[in-house]
C-alpha cells in the first residue's frame, strides 16, 4: 500500500508539473506579445535619440559659440517641462515609484520632452549622459501601451519593467545588462525574477531595432593579458598582488560613487532652497559651467565625453591609453561638472559621465599603483557606475559585454566593492532600501 500510495503522490505531482509548465508557456508567448511593440517603439526612438545626440555634439564642437547660450537654453527647459510636464520632471524616479506602488501612471508626454531637452542640454555644452533619457522614454511609451491595452496594475508594473530594460539595453547595446540592470535598479539589497524574462525579451528585441537603424555603439578594447603572480603554485590563476590593487581601487570607485550622488542631491536642494525664482536656477548653473569651462582650460569635460572634438583630447576612449592627455584630476572636473549640470535643471542621464568618472579614475589610480591602465580604466568604467546606481551585478555583466569574459573576476570584484563602499545613497531617490548593506 505504502507503495502504491507513492506512485499516486508522483503520479499526482507530474499532472500539476505539467499543467503549471503549460501555463510558463501561455506566459512566455503572452508577454512576448506584448513586449514586441514596447521593443519596436523603444528601440526606435532611442535610435533617434542617438542619431540626434552624436548630431548635435559635432554641431557643439563646429560652433563653440553655443555655448554661451546653455543659460538661455536651461530656461527654455524649465518653461517647457513647466507648461507640459507635470510630474514628467520627476524622470527614472517617477518609472520606479509607479513600478512600487502604481498612482497616476507615467505620462506619454515623458518620451518627447527628456529627448527634446537632453538635445537642448547636449547642443549647448551640458555635462549629462543618455541612459536616463532612454529610460525615460522606455518607461514612458510602457506605460502608454499599458494603458492602451488596459492591463492590471500587476502586468503594468512588469511593462514598465520593461520599457527600461529596453531602453537601457538599446542605448548601451548590452541587452543582458538592460535586463538585470531593470530588476536590480528598483531596490537595495533584492532582486524580484518575476519580470526577468520579459526584461531579457524586451532588451533583446530593443537592442536589435536600435542595431537595424543603423546604429553603432562605441567599442572598448582591454588588451591586458593576466598572469598568475606565482608561477610555482599552478591552482593560482590569477596574480593576487593585482587582485589586491583591484580591491583598493574598488573602495576609491565606491567613494567616487558616494561623492557623486551627494553633491548632485544638495546642488539640486540647495539651488531650490536659495534660489527663489525657479527659472533662475538653470541660469546660474550654466553661468558657473561657463566659468568652471574657462578655469578648466577646456571643454572636454561637457557633453557626453566618449570621445574629444581633438584627438589628443580628455575622453572615455583616452581613458584607456596609457600616453593620453587624462590628468590625475579629469575624474573630479568631469563630477563637478555633471552634478551642477544635473543638479542644476539640466536633462540627461547620469551613467555616460559615470563611466568618463570611472575610466579617468581608473587611469590615475593604475599609473599611481603600477597596473595596466587599460584594465583600470575599464573596471572604473562599470565599478563607479555600480557604486551610484547599487547595481553590481548589472554592472558585471555589463563589463563582460562590453569587455569580454577574461578579466570577469576582477569586474566582479570592483563592483561589488564599490557597491559596499559607496554606501546607501545614490543617484536614485525612490530607490527603496531593502536590506541595509552592513548590520
Amino acid at each position: 500500500m505504502p507503495f502504491l500510495t507513492a506512485i499516486c503522490r508522483d503520479m499526482k505531482q507530474s499532472k500539476f508539473s505539467s499543467f503549471e509548465q503549460g501555463r510558463v508557456a501561455y506566459q512566455l508567448l503572452r508577454w512576448t506579445v506584448l513586449v514586441i511593440p514596447v521593443s519596436l517603439i523603444v528601440g526606435s526612438l532611442v535610435a533617434l535619440f542617438l542619431w540626434l545626440l552624436e548630431t548635435v555634439t559635432h554641431i557643439r564642437w563646429e560652433h563653440e559659440w553655443l555655448l554661451w547660450g546653455l543659460p538661455i537654453a536651461g530656461v527654455f527647459i524649465y518653461w517647457l517641462y513647466r507648461l507640459g510636464g507635470k510630474q514628467a520632471d520627476k524622470g527614472n524616479n517617477l518609472i520606479m515609484e509607479e513600478i512600487h506602488q502604481p498612482g497616476g501612471g507615467v505620462p506619454a508626454r515623458m518620451a518627447p520632452l527628456v529627448l527634446a531637452t537632453t538635445i537642448l542640454t547636449h547642443l549647448f555644452g551640458g555635462s549629462a549622459g543618455r541612459e536616463g533619457t532612454a529610460v525615460q522614454i522606455g518607461g514612458s511609451m510602457a506605460g502608454w501601451i499599458g494603458k492602451q491595452l488596459r492591463l492590471p496594475a500587476a502586468d503594468l508594473r512588469i511593462l514598465l519593467m520593461t520599457g527600461i530594460a529596453a531602453g537601457f539595453g538599446a542605448v548601451f547595446g548590452t541587452p543582458l545588462t538592460g535586463a538585470v540592470f531593470a530588476l536590480e535598479v528598483l531596490a537595495i539589497g533584492v532582486m524580484r525574477y518575476d519580470a526577468l524574462v520579459p526584461c531579457l525579451i524586451a532588451a533583446v528585441f530593443a537592442d536589435v531595432v536600435c542595431s537595424a537603424w543603423g546604429i553603432h555603439h562605441t567599442h572598448y578594447h582591454i588588451n591586458y593579458i593576466d598572469h598568475p603572480l606565482v608561477d610555482s603554485l599552478p591552482f593560482i590563476h590569477l596574480d593576487i598582488w593585482l587582485l589586491a590593487k583591484v580591491i583598493v581601487c574598488g573602495v576609491a570607485f565606491g567613494l567616487s560613487s558616494f561623492l557623486f550622488s551627494t553633491l548632485m542631491h544638495n546642488i539640486k536642494h540647495n539651488a531650490q532652497a536659495y534660489i527663489k525664482i525657479p527659472w533662475l536656477i538653470p541660469v546660474v548653473g550654466g553661468i558657473v559651467i561657463l566659468l568652471l569651462s574657462y578655469i578648466a582650460g577646456t571643454t572636454d569635460y561637457l557633453g557626453l565625453g566618449v570621445s574629444s572634438k581633438s584627438p589628443n583630447g580628455i575622453s572615455i576612449l583616452a581613458a584607456f591609453e596609457t600616453n593620453s592627455s587624462v590628468n590625475d584630476w579629469s575624474w573630479l572636473w568631469k563630477l563637478v561638472f555633471t552634478a551642477i549640470t544635473l543638479g542644476m535643471g539640466f536633462k540627461g542621464g547620469e551613467v555616460t559621465p559615470l563611466f568618463f568618472i570611472g575610466a579617468t579614475l581608473g587611469h590615475t589610480l593604475a599609473l599611481l599603483l603600477g597596473a595596466p591602465v587599460d584594465l583600470f580604466a575599464g573596471l572604473g568604467f562599470i565599478a563607479v557606475f555600480a557604486g551610484a546606481t547599487n547595481t553590481p551585478i548589472a554592472c558585471t555583466l555589463m563589463g563582460v559585454e562590453l569587455f569580454g569574459t577574461t578579466h570577469v573576476l576582477y569586474f566582479a570584484v570592483a563592483c561589488f566593492t564599490a557597491y559596499y563602499f559607496s554606501g546607501h545613497s545614490g543617484i536614485y531617490g525612490a530607490q527603496k532600501l531593502e536590506v541595509r548593506k552592513w548590520r
